[in-house]
């Protein structure tokens, strides 16, 4: 058995959101809430004098780190979309529900999930996708490109290429699949996969939350075809909470995206091109992005969904590794099977926490580095419990 260390410390954990005392367990009780943050790096909290002084020796080891993390918190929110630049001052809850609210897309559509509003709000069990951006044709990229699709490394670059504006929010569902773009130009460019041919087979793990955003988004999926034009992507969805109507074990039911996601404009190009689009894509004439949903964890999985055809590639987004222990079996099996994987998580310090227990487990250093992904989300995480700033598929790393 790999020494594989449970290193997400308690002081990253809550309570109903709020943040615990990081000096919890010890052997005096908290004596109230954590309300008294670290002098020096200000991430973690204390409930009092005598528990942050009793914790200090473990807590040195990290400070100087969380320190720097910090001072980096800028470069984190640093966007260039016109959304950002004037919510910033604003809460967490109310930047999200209030630019929502400001686009006519709160608690509706594919947009369900992006608030906590609706954290209730559970995927069509009919098969259908939500219908689409609910934008006009201006801000959303609801047709294919008018150009090759350029080098993109920023979020500047992508909307430059797509004609959208700075001022639409469709970033904030956009990181899906531009965050999948990413990892596949990462894996590239380190030589950890072959050339891109006519297919491309990925394993998506959904490891932490279940795929309840990605189930409502699922139409977003279809800009891959813009940004892989000519390529069959197939992408197998893994995860202990897909839910079972979803699930099929052997030969499992495939969702074909095979079109944009629709604007809300009646008389777009757009609502014309679905027809005979969805006829080359079964007949296999053109891109596609073919997906499947596997419940269950990917250690328990893999053998089935890999029978006949292994990944060339798998991707886990907002992973959480340090935190579950579930990990431990799939970061092995991935080891095993020789297969790279690229990584996501919501801060610099879960990456880094992450790193370590993939070496830990593997005895090898990360094959791609922590990195700052470009094509994060552009909104912080709502309702975090944690003080340091966290963006939904902020950090990349791979092995």
């Amino acid at each position: 058995m790999f020494n594989y260390p449970i290193v997400f410390p308690p002081r990253f954990a809550s309570i109903e959101g709020k943040m615990e005392c990081a000096g919890r367990g010890s052997r005096n009780p908290c004596s109230g809430p954590a309300t008294r943050p670290c002098s020096r790096c200000g991430v973690v909290a204390y409930c009092s004098i005598s528990h942050q002084v009793s914790h200090w020796s473990v807590h040195k080891k990290e400070c100087e780190r969380l320190q720097q993390q910090m001072k980096r918190a800028n470069v984190l929110s640093d966007f260039p979309f016109q959304f950002t630049q004037e919510v910033q001052m604003c809460e967490k809850r109310e930047v999200r529900c209030s630019l929502l609210i400001k686009n006519g897309i709160h608690r509706t559509g594919m947009w369900m999930c992006e608030c906590s509003c609706e954290r209730s709000a559970t995927p069509d069990h009919s098969g259908r996708l939500p219908e689409g951006w609910n934008l006009p044709s201006a801000l959303c990229p609801c047709k294919g490109p008018s150009s090759p699709i350029p080098e993109l490394t920023s979020w500047k670059d992508y909307y430059e290429w797509r004609c959208i504006p700075l001022c639409s929010p469709a970033a904030l569902l956009l990181h899906w699949p531009l965050t999948i773009y990413w990892a596949i130009r990462l894996a590239t460019l380190k030589s950890l996969i072959p050339a891109i041919g006519k297919e491309l087979r990925i394993h998506y793990l959904v490891l932490v939350e279940g795929p309840e955003k990605e189930l409502l988004q699922l139409s977003v999926f279809g800009e891959l075809l813009a940004l892989f034009p000519g390529i069959r992507l197939l992408i197998d969805l893994v995860g202990p909470a897909v839910p079972q109507h979803r699930s099929v074990p052997m030969d499992d039911e495939k969702i074909y995206v095979y079109s944009y996601a629709k604007c809300n404009q009646i008389d777009c190009q757009c609502k014309y091109s679905v027809e005979n689009l969805s006829q080359h894509v079964y007949e296999g004439d053109s891109s596609a992005v073919i997906l499947r949903f596997h419940a269950g964890f990917y250690h328990d999985r893999y053998r089935d969904i890999a029978k006949d055809f292994p990944p060339h590639l798998i991707i886990a987004p907002n992973a959480g590794i340090a935190a579950y222990t579930s990990w431990l079996p799939t970061i092995e099996l991935i080891k095993e099977i020789k297969v790279p994987a690229i990584f996501s998580d919501y801060c610099e310090e879960a990456s880094h926490l992450a790193t370590c227990c993939i070496s830990s487990a593997t005895g090898c250093a990360p094959t791609i580095p922590i990195q700052l992904n470009p094509f994060r989300q552009p909104l912080p995480v709502e309702e975090s419990a944690l003080f340091l700033p966290c963006y939904s598929n902020c950090f990349v790393f791979g092995m």
